[in-house]
């Protein structure tokens, strides 16, 4: 890996580390407290902890044993994700969730607001924009992601998502019997603040188109994009209808949180280079969806 490269990755890390601690001071400080529960891996951690509190008759005082036992869980997707996605990712994934359990464990279950619907809210916005800033930076907070992720490039159609939704439904199922109605109904609440938030800030999903026209030599640009994007790309030969000068023309499709890394490729070789981008494009074939 490129010196620039591997410093691009520690950036992006270091974010997601960031991201973990604001994933847990929303947990900590708004859900915990009012009695709710997350939705994925993290909601059962929750649950599991309740059993061992409550019928158990274990105490752990102020410390939250949720996370220790959601990195647990989080072990044999390690392994998943280091084997079907890639070692960086695997190293990202592994810090990310490692920063999230030490984070959860560290800050203080305190309560913020009395009110339980506020605090649906206000932890949805919070927690739900962390774990987007961790997806938008290739990582993952583990659990349903890295299952989700797999699913998606195994089966056309699928996505992380529809594998947090599936598992959401068992966990409320599981809350339904065990809790009053009343908790489950403001956890759902908290489930489609925390999803709203976490998808305005991460934009995976979200397909674009890039045309490329400059005079550079496009074949170090071309390397370059594959290298540190790992996209491939179409190119034309063209001609400036104005100066009648040739050029060429470069088409490549890629997910939004990458047309960033893209253009500081692209002008890397040519500071002038002219690059359109269209959004919301639909993309069938041989696409590599990234998290």
């Amino acid at each position: 890996m490129k010196r620039e490269h591997l410093l691009y990755e520690v950036k992006r890390t270091l974010m997601c580390v960031v991201a973990a601690f604001v994933y847990a001071t929303g947990v900590n400080l708004f859900i915990v407290p009012a009695g709710l529960y997350s939705g994925g891996v993290m909601g059962f951690s929750q649950v599991i902890r309740t059993l061992l509190t409550r019928f158990g008759g274990m105490d752990f005082g102020g410390f939250d044993v949720a996370g220790l036992i959601y990195y647990m869980i989080n072990i044999p997707l390690f392994i998943l994700a280091f084997t079907r996605l890639g070692k960086v990712f695997f190293v990202k994934t592994l810090v990310t969730v490692t920063a999230m359990t030490a984070f959860l464990s560290v800050v203080p279950v305190t309560v913020i607001v009395e009110d339980t619907m506020a605090s649906c809210v206000v932890g949805g916005i919070i927690s739900g924009s962390g774990i987007g800033v961790m997806l938008r930076m290739a990582s993952s907070s583990g659990g349903m992601d890295v299952v989700g992720l797999i699913l998606a490039r195994w089966k056309k159609g699928f996505s992380v998502g529809k594998a947090g939704l599936m598992l959401n439904l068992v966990l409320y199922g599981i809350c339904f019997f065990l809790f009053d109605v009343e908790i489950v109904v403001y956890c759902i609440i908290y489930a489609a603040v925390y999803s709203t938030a976490m998808d305005k800030v991460h934009t995976q999903n979200i397909n674009v188109e890039a045309n490329i026209i400059t005079k550079a030599d496009t074949v170090e640009l071309e390397k370059a994009v594959f290298d540190e994007i790992y996209r491939g790309m179409t190119k034309w030969t063209t001609q400036g209808a104005y100066t009648h000068e040739q050029s060429h023309m470069l088409y490549v499709t890629l997910s939004k949180y990458e047309v960033g890394r893209l253009k500081a490729v692209v002008h890397k070789f040519d500071p002038n280079a002219f690059i359109v981008i269209n959004e919301g494009v639909s993309v069938d074939g041989n696409f590599l969806k990234k998290l």
